[in-house]
């Protein structure tokens, strides 16, 4: 236990110096100048991309392995999950509820980000070891951009094999599981490691079920389950916001308050909390930080434009709506002042305030779905990674690695879990973002063409 410790004091240091101030300015001035480049393309053409996820433009024929819905449920598995229970509820204990404002910032621009990033991920496939097509940031690199960015692609796989992992997913199911179903029994007495080893065998046994079963299962199962989780959750939340609705308004105005609540320049108050929310929106939707374009990089079409629409569509659910939700469950109940709780925690207090004795359930039913539809999503990015580092041969070994993180996750802190998926997410914004600024013509190209023929 020591040794992990010693990880997450290393980690929290890294954590401070990667998500300064140049990285802030990449990701939310980034997505600006993508939004006002496009002169809000993306925005104008919401009714075709929800055509186009609906499968209007559906060809079983063209190159890809998964659908454009599939491909957009894939990745919500990996982004609608615990960083909208969870993550909402770190951003308002460690930013204060002006984190949500920036959040809303991060996810407006993000749309715009997600839009270039999936479109240059289609329109810039590569090939792998064995010959079959992939997407994502590496292979962008590779294919369209200098030989000297090269290493940027290696650099970007490196931190995805450790950033896309369910380390923070399996952590927050041991959290919920304790403290809904194990703790009230009685039954942890001095053995909460053992406890915490136990319900990580668990989620092993579950997550290798469909994670062996490669990105044509995951798209399916997430397919299923994704919907289903979004409106189970989705009415949940209303149900408390409904409950406590006097308070909503007031919840609102103190967002905005409090995210212009001090003079400080960044650095100071006001860059503190405008950080915090950055990190917590890239943690909640990722834009920016390339999980997205190897995800939709699967889909079948020929068209990148199309791709680059779907996957906008991915912020706004994500944060804009889902996120918003949970942080108005949080602080329209109060519960964001008890300062002793964190992460799933508060979150389950805000439940079990407006809907007492079964809203705890309730939440660890959403929980359970969310977490593992986040765990198998991520198993195809992470090992996306490795194979193009060491080729598809040695890549599969990914998921073996994959499991045995779980078991980490399921007995480190949260402190220590977060700081190691920031570190991870922040390091894999950098080739993402520079890659597509660079590249940013080359889509605003192919949109004119594209719009030109579907208008």
């Amino acid at each position: 236990m020591e040794f992990l410790y010693t990880l997450e004091a290393f980690f929290k240091e890294a954590e401070s110096f990667v998500w300064g101030k140049p990285l802030l300015f990449l990701l939310i001035g980034g997505g600006l100048f993508f939004t006002l480049y496009s002169r809000f393309l993306p925005f104008r053409y919401l009714r075709h991309a929800i055509n186009v996820l609906r499968g209007k433009y559906d060809e079983s024929d063209e190159p890809g392995d998964i659908s454009h819905f599939q491909a957009l449920s894939g990745h919500l598995a990996a982004t609608v999950g615990m960083g909208n229970v969870s993550g909402v509820a770190l951003a308002i204990v460690a930013g204060g509820p002006g984190a949500i404002f920036w959040m809303w910032v991060s996810a407006f621009v993000g749309m715009a980000t997600k839009f270039f990033t999936c479109t240059l991920a289609v329109m810039y496939r590569g090939y792998d070891s064995d010959g079959k097509l992939q997407g994502g940031p590496m292979y962008v690199i590779r294919e369209a951009m200098p030989s000297y960015f090269k290493p940027l692609a290696a650099f970007f796989a490196i931190a995805g094999f450790f950033g896309a992992t369910p380390i923070f997913q399996a952590n927050q199911i041991v959290q919920v599981t304790k403290d809904v179903l194990i703790r009230p029994l009685g039954w942890i007495d001095g053995n909460e490691f053992i406890v915490d080893l136990s319900i990580g065998l668990v989620i092993v046994f579950f997550a290798a079920l469909v994670i062996f079963g490669g990105i044509k299962r995951i798209g399916e199962v997430a397919s299923r389950m994704v919907p289903m989780m979004v409106v189970v959750y989705i009415l949940s939340v209303v149900a408390i916001m409904l409950i406590n609705w006097s308070h909503v308004v007031d919840s609102f105005i103190l967002i905005f308050q409090d995210a212009f609540q001090a003079k400080a320049v960044l650095g100071g108050a006001v860059g503190a909390i405008m950080i915090e929310g950055a990190k917590r929106a890239a943690f909640s939707n990722e834009a920016g930080i390339g999980t997205a374009p190897m995800m939709h990089g699967a889909a079948k079409t020929n068209e990148p434009i199309r791709e680059g629409l779907v996957a906008m569509l991915g912020p706004f659910i994500d944060t804009l709506v889902i996120c918003t939700m949970t942080a108005l469950c949080i602080l329209s109940t109060g519960v964001w002042t008890d300062t002793s709780l964190d992460g799933i925690s508060l979150t389950a207090k805000a439940f079990d305030h407006s809907i007492p004795y079964v809203g705890t359930y309730i939440l660890l039913a959403c929980v359970l779905i969310f977490a593992f539809t986040t765990v198998f999503g991520f198993s195809y990015l992470g090992q996306k990674c490795l194979s193009y580092l060491v080729g598809v041969k040695y890549g599969k070994y990914f998921n073996y690695w994959y499991v045995g993180i779980i078991i980490i996750g399921s007995v480190w802190s949260l402190d220590g879990v977060v700081s190691l998926i920031f570190v991870m997410y922040g390091l894999m914004a950098i080739p993402t973002m520079v890659s597509t600024l660079y590249l940013a013509p080359k889509v605003m190209k192919a949109a004119k063409i594209y719009f030109a023929k579907v208008e």
